[in-house]
């Protein structure tokens, strides 16, 4: 079976994979003073709770945050005694990338986009909505040719109430209506409902901009909140980053 591990800002998202099939996953909170020692305990637990150890023949890591790489990397070896791959230059991918500087480009973008061009007809927009909420686009040759990034919804929120004397920190819901009548529901139409306004909006502009209709697809934590609000045809796969994460894995076996 195979770990696969994607590190973001906010959670490590992990996953074991049979196959195609996911078997089981789950997450952990971001917490870049944690030791090698503290992560190989979590990632231990974890794998024990759910099957045990010794099925584990292959492992894979993307990282957006580049100081955990190398103690993750370590705490896999420590559990598994495998050595993991680390989504990054050198890596095979599929996926030709013609932005300015490739080598910018997050390992977690990389594995939405190589997922997607294997599961759904080009030319493809993605969005991802994590800590940051990023709109990736593919051409109807398979090739990335750019990308959006914006705040993601729970970051904007923490920020509006961490800046203001009134308003308080809240659960992410969509209100019953666009027009609030009191603080939270205002709150949670400026996020839910201004998220997918906002992707309605971009996907307009980058199916101009490509000159042609795209397959469009959500994923990330928050995806289910926001697709219900947009108006355009829009398919939710929660798993399309661990799911690209297990194609990367088998292009380099």
């Amino acid at each position: 079976m195979l770990l696969a591990i994607d590190v973001g800002n906010t959670n490590i998202v992990l996953g074991v994979l049979e196959g195609k099939e996911i078997k089981y996953k789950g997450r952990f909170h971001t917490n870049i003073k944690a030791t090698t020692d503290e992560y190989a305990i979590k990632l231990h637990s974890f794998l024990q709770l759910h099957g045990g150890i010794e099925n584990i023949d292959g492992a894979i890591i993307s990282s957006v945050v580049p100081p955990l790489i190398r103690t993750l990397r370590k705490a896999v070896k420590t559990v598994t005694d495998q050595e993991a791959i680390i989504v990054g230059p050198g890596v095979k991918t599929g996926l030709s990338i013609k932005i300015d500087d490739p080598s910018q480009l997050g390992a977690d973008m990389v594995a939405d986009a190589v997922a997607a061009k294997e599961m759904y007809p080009l030319p493809i927009i993605i969005f991802d909505l994590g800590t940051a909420t990023t709109g990736s686009v593919l051409d109807k040759n398979g090739d990335f040719i750019g990308a959006v990034i914006t705040a993601g919804v729970n970051t904007s929120l923490n920020s509006l109430a961490s800046g203001t004397a009134l308003l308080p920190q809240i659960d992410i819901s969509a209100p019953k209506k666009v027009i609030g009548t009191n603080s939270i529901d205002s709150m949670r139409s400026g996020a839910v409902i201004g998220t997918a306004a906002m992707i309605d909006g971009f996907i307009d502009r980058f199916e101009e901009e490509i000159g042609e209709k795209a397959t469009v697809v959500i994923t990330g934590g928050l995806g289910t909140q926001v697709i219900k609000n947009c108006r355009h045809n829009i398919i939710l796969n929660r798993n399309l980053l661990l799911d690209g994460l297990k194609i990367i894995y088998d292009k380099n076996n």
